[in-house]
């Protein structure tokens, strides 16, 4: 069988979650959001980025990338 440079593009699809936010996370989240547009200049719904957010998080936690290695 022949190979490709790029491997199989996995599963995209999303998964929806939903979890409760106690009122000062909120108000810290919108806070991230405001400084986000004024950064870029471009308005991003909550939704697009705390997935963002807890990707980078994770991406960023080094001792959970030895973990899961």
């Amino acid at each position: 069988m022949a190979t490709l440079k790029l491997a199989k593009i996995p599963d995209r699809v999303p998964v929806k979650l939903s979890i409760s936010l106690q009122p000062d996370l909120h108000l810290r989240l919108l806070a991230y959001a405001a400084a986000y547009t004024e950064v870029y200049g471009t308005e991003e719904p909550l939704t697009e980025l705390v997935p963002a957010m807890l990707a980078a998080f994770l991406e960023s936690d080094r001792d959970f990338a030895r973990r899961t290695k």
